[in-house]
């Protein structure tokens, strides 16, 4: 487990090299108005091999084939009969619209089965509309989906046979699968200023960012409005304006140094720390108690032909074991390697670690952020 803490913690302690280096301002910061958008779309999947949807358990699939026929031109008996619908299945469409985006411009989508069809294999996506948040269609979707997945069945039918399944077989993916329908608007540049929203608000990276600007640029060209956000005068063209951004975002920056912070992942018992942790004085105990309960079983045989039976005896037993205990010393101002060096001495496992590290926080002794995800 010794081991195991310290690959837990190795990743942190690659982050003791140089104390800053030059980032571009594309990784620091994005151009305000230039985003993505999601889509969203109810479609169906037809042509599956006997994997649909079972629609006496899904009634929105039946609904939406009837809805579908109807617009086609074909009627249903009144109150028709129940379909049983085997190779049909309702799915969800998700897609991303990228910024910029023109119409007739394909994106990649992704088809996920809302109901119990077993597998998407071999389906065909029907022509599908693709909304965005405010209700407008954005997007048309259809084609033959892909299910990077196998599945294997052997066997009766009555459900004891034997089964296989190889990744997923509920989602699909179609490369090109829409076609843009409508652009989206975007405020670019508008009033020949642009706005840079850094990714991690910092009142000093703002600070670098507004001075490495007006070095090169000329005096008032930005200034920041906040730790986030770093008003730009752009040139009125558009095409000078494309220029300018796109110099602007290769430009390097020496970002400030973010806070101390400790990540610690309670499931996988993973813990991150940055450079700048440190420590307070403090002693740090850790110890095992262990406690095992075994049953040992003992089988009670009669004597031929005395006409007595079998008897099968369970004999609990109890162990208690106690390591021994350690206790290290920290002292004040002790760098992220001696924080790492200390917990491996005392033999702490990366469960521990969570645990000790919440202690020193409750105690004041840790100098930094703790964030549990």
């Amino acid at each position: 487990m010794k081991t195991s803490l310290q690959a837990a913690l190795l990743l942190s302690l690659s982050l003791l090299a140089p104390l800053s280096q030059a980032e571009r301002i594309k990784d620091l910061a994005s151009i305000a108005g230039v985003r993505n958008n999601q889509l969203l779309g109810y479609g169906l999947v037809v042509g599956l091999d006997g994997s649909g949807d079972q629609t006496t358990q899904t009634p929105f699939t039946v609904q939406s084939v009837i809805s579908m026929l109807q617009q086609l031109g074909v009627n249903l008996p009144q109150g028709g009969s129940q379909l049983q619908l085997k190779n049909v299945a309702a799915v969800m469409v998700t897609a991303t619209l990228p910024p910029f985006a023109q119409p007739g411009q394909q994106l990649d989508i992704t088809v996920s089965s809302m109901g119990n069809a077993k597998s998407l294999r071999g389906g065909t996506l029907l022509m599908t509309p693709l909304k965005g948040a405010d209700g407008q269609v954005y997007g048309m979707a259809q084609g033959n989906v892909l299910v990077g997945g196998v599945g294997v069945q052997a066997g009766g039918g009555g459900g004891g046979g034997s089964s296989l399944t190889v990744n997923h077989l509920s989602v699909g993916k179609i490369a090109g699968g829409a076609t843009v329908e409508r652009a989206v608007a975007t405020n670019l540049g508008e009033g020949n200023m642009i706005k840079l929203e850094l990714n991690n608000a910092d009142f000093a990276t703002a600070s670098r960012v507004v001075e490495a600007i007006n070095d090169k640029y000329g005096a008032g060209i930005a200034y920041a409005l906040d730790s986030r956000v770093i008003r730009v005068q752009a040139p009125s063209s558009s095409d000078q304006r494309v220029s300018f951004i796109g110099t602007l975002q290769d430009m390097q920056i020496n970002p400030a140094e973010q806070p101390a912070k400790v990540i610690m992942n309670a499931r996988t018992g993973s813990v991150v720390m940055n450079r700048a942790v440190t420590l307070d004085t403090c002693a740090i105990s850790h110890g095992n108690l262990s406690v095992s309960v075994n049953a040992d079983t003992q089988v009670s045989q009669p004597n031929p032909l005395s006409g007595g039976r079998t008897v099968v005896t369970q004999n609990p037993q109890v162990g208690i074991k106690a390591d021994a205990g350690k206790v290290m010393l920290v002292k004040g101002g002790a760098s992220l390697a001696d924080v790492v060096k200390a917990l491996n001495a005392i033999g702490a496992t990366p469960q521990d670690l969570l645990s000790i590290l919440q202690a020193m926080k409750a105690a004041g002794s840790l100098r930094a952020e703790l964030e549990i995800i």
